[in-house]
C-alpha cells in the first residue's frame, strides 16, 4: 500500500517535469531560432558593434572590413624559425616589426575615422579660399579621388548593413576620453573568431618569442657620439625643454609674418637679424631661431594646386604654387626659367649652360674620365645651385647632388628646385660650418655660384675641403677659369696659389665651346705627404682636438684636417662603385664595434637594411594605399643607417636622411652607401620652405624630442614642410602615436591607418587643405 501509493505520486511527478522540459525545450528553440535569424541578416555589423562598444575603441580600433567574407584579414603569425635573409628577427625595442606575410594593411584603416575626417572637412570648406584648394587638388590627384571613392563606397556598405553610424555615439567623438585599447586585446578577439573558421591568420606584430625588432641601445650609442656631444665638445675647444598642451583644433592659428606663405622660421626671423653686427659675412642668410618656435600653421598660396609629379616637374610647374616672377626676368635670357602662361618652366639651362644641363654634365664627363658619373661619383654638393637643373639632369646619370643655395635676392631659387621634384636646401657658406660630416662628398660643383672662395686666407674653401672625401673632386666653372680680363686673372691666380697650397692637384682645364664656358678640375690629395712636405704652414692643419665631423653651429676655421693615416679609418680608401655601395658593409665598420641597436656593428648595418627591405615592400608599398606616382620628395625624419632610404631605391623617389643631433652620429655610414643626408635639431624649423616634401617618415622620433622640446611645435613644422594631400607615416610608442593622431585630427588631417600592440603604434595620415582662419602674430618675423 505504501508501496502503491509512492509509485502514483512519483507518476504525477514524472508527467509535470516532462510537461515543463517540452515547453522550456519549445521556447528555447524558438528563442534560438530568432537569433538566428537576426544574425544571418547583421552578422558581420554585430560582430564589429560588439567589438567596439565591449572595448570602447576609437582611437585604436583595427576598422570595419566589408569584404563578403565577413572576416578580419590579420597578418598570419609567422613561425619561430622564420627570419629575415636567414637571419634571426631582431626588435628595436622602441618600433615595430612587421613579419614576412603581411597583408592587407589599408583594410585596418579605420572606416569611422576616415568618415569623421571627411566630415570635418566638409564642415570647414566654409571658407572659400580652402573649399577652392580642395576642389583643385581633387582635379590634380587622382589618387586622392580613388581613396575618396573607397571611403563613400565602404560607408555606403555599412549603413546599408546596418553598421555604426558615424554620427553620435561616444565611439564616433573624435576628443572621447577613452580611446586607448591594447592591440593584443583586439587580435586576441579577432584570433578567436578567425580560429573558429580554421583559419590562418596574420599579425602586423611578431609574437613575444620574435620580438627583437631593431631596439636602439638607450645607454650607448654604439661607436658614434652624437652630433650634439661632437659640437658640443668641438665650440668648447673653441671657446666659444617645453611640456605639451593639449590643444583643439580651434585654438591652431594662422602664421602672419612678412613671408607669408613661405616662411622659414629660423632664416625669416627679421627681428634678430636686425640686431646683427655685421652682414659682411652673410651672417644675415644664417639660420637665426626664434627662442620659442611657433606653433601656429603657414597659410597656403591663393589658387595653390597639387603639384605637377615627376618626371614632367622638372620642366614645368604651377606658378600659382610659387607666384615669383622675377628670377624669370632677371635670369631667362640664361634659361634658368621662364613665365608660360600658368606654368613656370625650366629650358634645363643655367649660367654656365644656357644650352642645357645634360651637354654640361657630358662635358665634365669627357674633360675627366676618372669623374665616372653614377658609378665612381654618386654623392655631390652642388654650391649656389640656382633652381637646381644641374642636380636635376644628374639624375639621368644616377647621381644625387645635395644642391644649396641661400634665401637672398634670387627670389625662391630653391622653393622652384623642390617644386620641381629636386633635392634642395637653403643655406649659406658665412660663418658656420654646414651641416654635414667631414670626407663624405665625392665631389663637390661650383658653377659661377658667386663665393670668393680665394679671400680671407680661403676659408670658405678650407670648408669645401673639410666635406670632400680625400681623393674627390672640386669642379669649378667660373669666369676666372677662362676669362682674361684683370680682375679674372687676379682671382685665378690667387685661387692657384691657395690651391697648391692646400696640395689640391689641377687635374684638367677645358673650355666648352657650345656654352662659351671653362671648367677647373681640381683633386683633394689621398696622404698627407704633401702636408708634411710644404714649406709654409699655411693654411695650417687644424689641431688634433679639432673634430672634422662636428658640424651643428660650430664656428668655420681656417685650417686643414689630414687625411686619415689608418688603413681601416674611414676616408682611406674610396666606396665601392654604386650601386653595390648600397649594399656592401662600409669598410671601416668593424665587428668589434657595437651598433645603434646593441649587436655587431656589421650584424646591426645588414639587419637594419634587412628590416627596411621588408617594411617597405611588404606594408608601404602595398598596403597603405599610397600611390607611389605621386611621391617624388621624401625625408627620413630619424635615419639610423639610411635602411628606408636604401629600400626605396627602385622608386622614382630621393629622400633626404636627416640624423637628428641627440642621436648616434651615422650620417657618414649613409653617404658611405650613396646617399645623402643633414644634421637637424627638431626643435627647431628646418632650413627649407613650406610645401617642400610629398612624404615624411618619422620613427621613434617624437617619443624621443619630446623629452626636450615642445611636441607640438614639431608637429606645426611637419605641417609646414609637407604639403597638401601629402602622407605622413609615424612609428612609435602607442602613448606618442595617440599624441600625433589627435594633433593631426586637429588640422583636419585624414587618419589612413592607426595601429597599436603591446605598446608601440603605426600611425599613417594624410595631411589636407584645411587652414584656420584666426592669425597669429609672429612678432620676430615681422619688420
Amino acid at each position: 500500500m505504501a508501496g502503491g501509493s509512492y509509485s502514483h505520486f512519483g507518476g504525477r511527478k514524472s508527467s509535470d517535469c516532462c510537461s515543463k522540459f517540452t515547453v522550456v525545450t519549445i521556447l528555447g528553440i524558438s528563442f534560438i531560432g530568432i537569433w538566428m535569424l537576426i544574425s544571418s541578416s547583421f552578422s558581420m555589423p554585430l560582430q564589429n558593434s560588439e567589438i567596439s562598444s565591449t572595448l570602447k575603441v576609437t582611437k585604436n580600433l583595427l576598422g570595419q572590413y566589408t569584404g563578403s567574407s565577413g572576416d578580419f584579414p590579420i597578418n598570419a603569425k609567422r613561425g619561430k624559425d622564420e627570419t629575415f635573409q636567414g637571419e634571426k628577427q631582431f626588435r628595436r625595442g622602441r618600433s615595430l616589426e612587421e613579419t614576412s606575410d603581411e597583408k592587407g594593411l589599408d583594410s585596418y584603416q579605420n572606416e569611422e575615422r576616415e568618415g569623421e575626417s571627411s566630415k570635418n572637412e566638409e564642415e570647414n570648406q566654409e571658407d572659400p579660399e580652402s573649399s577652392t584648394s580642395g576642389d583643385e587638388s581633387q582635379s590634380g590627384n587622382e589618387s586622392s579621388n580613388r581613396e575618396s571613392e573607397e571611403v563613400d563606397s565602404r560607408e555606403k556598405d555599412s549603413t546599408s548593413s546596418g553598421g555604426e553610424s558615424d554620427t553620435g555615439g561616444e565611439d564616433s567623438n573624435p576628443d572621447a576620453s577613452e580611446t586607448t585599447v591594447e592591440g593584443e586585446n583586439v587580435n586576441l578577439k579577432l584570433e578567436t573568431d578567425k580560429a573558429k573558421k580554421g583559419e590562418t591568420e596574420n599579425e602586423i606584430f611578431p609574437a613575444g618569442d620574435q620580438s627583437e625588432i631593431l631596439k636602439e641601445t638607450t645607454t650607448q650609442n654604439g661607436p658614434w657620439s652624437t652630433q650634439a656631444a661632437e659640437s658640443e665638445k668641438e665650440n668648447e675647444s673653441q671657446g666659444s625643454s617645453s611640456s605639451t598642451d593639449d590643444k583643439k583644433g580651434d585654438k591652431w592659428k594662422l602664421c602672419k609674418t612678412d613671408a607669408g606663405p613661405d616662411y622659414i622660421p629660423c632664416l625669416d626671423n627679421v627681428q634678430a637679424i636686425r640686431k646683427l653686427p655685421s652682414t659682411s659675412h652673410y651672417e644675415h642668410r644664417e639660420r637665426h631661431c626664434p627662442i620659442e618656435a611657433s606653433t601656429c600653421l603657414v597659410p597656403l598660396p591663393s589658387g595653390y594646386k597639387q603639384p605637377i609629379g615627376w618626371p614632367r616637374s622638372r620642366e614645368q610647374i604651377w606658378y600659382s604654387n610659387v607666384p615669383h616672377g622675377k628670377l624669370a626676368q632677371v635670369k631667362g635670357h640664361q634659361n634658368w626659367v621662364k613665365v608660360t602662361g600658368e606654368y613656370l618652366t625650366f629650358p634645363g639651362g643655367g649660367t654656365q649652360f644656357k644650352q642645357g644641363a645634360l651637354h654640361y654634365i657630358d662635358f665634365i664627363q669627357k674633360t675627366l674620365s676618372q669623374i665616372s658619373w653614377g658609378k665612381q661619383t654618386r654623392v655631390i654638393l652642388d654650391v649656389g645651385c640656382g633652381v637646381a637643373s644641374f642636380g636635376g639632369y644628374l639624375f639621368e646619370r644616377d647621381v644625387l647632388a645635395m644642391s644649396l643655395a641661400p634665401k637672398d635676392e634670387h627670389e625662391a631659387q630653391v622653393q622652384f628646385a623642390l617644386e620641381r621634384g629636386i633635392p634642395a636646401i637653403s643655406a649659406v657658406m658665412g660663418t658656420k660650418r654646414l651641416p654635414f660630416p667631414g670626407k663624405v662628398f665625392d665631389a663637390v660643383h661650383c658653377a659661377r655660384c658667386r663665393v670668393p672662395w680665394h679671400i680671407e686666407g680661403g676659408k670658405l674653401l678650407l670648408e669645401l675641403n673639410r666635406v670632400l672625401r680625400p681623393g674627390g673632386h672640386f669642379i669649378w666653372s667660373a669666369t676666372p677659369v677662362y676669362r682674361k680680363d684683370s680682375e679674372n686673372v687676379e682671382i685665378w691666380e690667387a685661387m692657384s696659389e691657395l690651391t697648391k697650397s692646400m696640395c689640391w692637384e689641377l687635374l684638367e682645364i677645358n673650355e666648352d665651346k657650345l656654352n662659351e664656358v671653362g671648367v677647373a678640375i681640381f683633386r683633394k690629395p689621398t696622404s698627407n705627404d704633401c702636408y708634411q712636405s710644404r714649406t709654409q704652414n699655411d693654411p695650417p692643419m687644424c689641431e688634433e682636438a679639432d673634430d672634422p665631423d662636428a658640424a651643428w653651429n660650430i664656428t668655420l676655421q681656417a685650417c686643414m684636417h689630414k687625411a686619415p693615416a689608418d688603413a681601416s679609418a674611414r676616408g682611406s680608401r674610396w666606396p665601392a662603385k654604386w650601386p653595390l655601395r648600397l649594399e656592401k658593409l662600409p669598410y671601416w665598420l668593424r665587428s668589434s664595434q657595437v651598433g645603434v641597436y646593441g649587436k655587431a656593428a656589421p650584424e646591426d648595418f645588414a639587419a637594419d637594411y634587412d628590416h627596411w627591405k621588408h617594411v617597405v615592400s611588404k606594408s608601404y608599398l602595398n598596403d597603405l594605399g599610397i600611390n607611389w606616382s605621386s611621391v617624388r620628395n621624401v625625408m627620413d625624419m630619424k635615419a639610423i643607417y639610411g635602411g628606408f632610404a636604401a629600400a626605396m631605391k627602385d622608386l622614382k623617389v630621393w629622400v633626404m636622411n636627416v640624423v637628428p643631433i641627440d642621436s648616434p652620429d651615422t650620417l657618414p655610414i649613409i653617404y658611405d652607401r650613396g646617399l645623402f643626408g643633414i644634421y637637424h635639431d627638431w626643435c627647431e624649423s628646418f632650413s627649407t620652405y613650406p610645401r617642400s616634401y610629398d612624404l615624411l617618415h618619422a620613427d621613434h622620433l617624437f617619443s624621443d624630442i619630446k623629452k626636450r622640446c615642445n611636441i607640438e611645435s614639431v608637429f606645426a613644422e611637419v605641417d609646414r614642410i609637407l604639403r597638401p594631400e601629402g602622407k605622413f607615416i609615424v612609428r612609435d610608442n602607442a602613448e606618442t602615436i595617440l599624441e600625433i593622431e589627435n594633433m593631426a585630427r586637429s588640422v583636419k588631417w585624414k587618419v589612413k591607418m592607426s595601429y597599436s600592440k603591446d605598446g608601440e603604434g603605426l600611425l599613417f595620415v594624410q595631411k589636407s587643405f584645411w587652414r584656420p582662419k584666426q592669425e597669429q602674430i609672429i612678432k620676430s618675423a615681422i619688420a
